[in-house]
């Protein structure tokens, strides 16, 4: 039979534990995230809940089409979600109000209404990614200074999941 003293010493080693291992998964796995802003509508909605793999880009880089978290360059304190359109040493070019990764429109079925504004043709610099929100109207992304080609060391994680609310729920590309 144990003592109260045991029972006790059993409770707070568990709840150590316990503590120790969430913070490892939310510091290095997964992470809970909240959408600030219209910059990702249709995908996304102001206020919605996401679950962001932190670890998948510690095994290879972003890929294009992938909606991820990164910090801001010019503030690292604030986070941005975008989606990468094109990844290091892919020409971009947003001519008429489409976009072209290395010659090729994009089929952008996730846009609510084509780019307004024009961007030269460019080579994404090795160790970087261009981004764009989908709400291109009303978002802030590589296309301005601000925020520019975003280093890969300023990623975040990927977004996977809407959690909340429920009726919105689903997995992301």
């Amino acid at each position: 039979m144990s003592s109260l003293g045991e029972d006790a010493k059993d409770w707070v080693v568990s709840i150590i534990v316990a503590v120790v291992m969430a913070m490892l998964i939310r510091t290095f796995i997964v992470e809970l995230y909240i959408v600030d802003g219209p910059s990702m509508r249709p995908t996304l909605e102001h206020e919605e809940r996401l679950v962001v793999n932190k670890f998948i880009y510690h095994l290879r880089d972003p890929a294009k089409g992938e909606v991820l978290i990164f910090r801001y360059p010019r503030d690292p304190s604030r986070d941005f979600i975008k989606r990468v359109i094109a990844t290091a040493g892919d020409t971009i070019e947003i001519k008429e109000g489409r976009v072209y990764v290395n010659d090729q429109m994009l089929n952008e079925d996730y846009i609510l209404e084509k780019t307004r504004t024009e961007y030269p043709k460019v080579t994404i610099p090795d160790g970087t990614i261009f981004v764009m929100g989908d709400n291109r109207n009303n978002s802030d992304d590589s296309r301005f200074a601000d925020v520019g080609f975003v280093p890969l060391e300023l990623i975040k994680g990927k977004a996977v999941v809407v959690f909340w609310p429920i009726d919105k729920m689903q997995t992301l590309p």
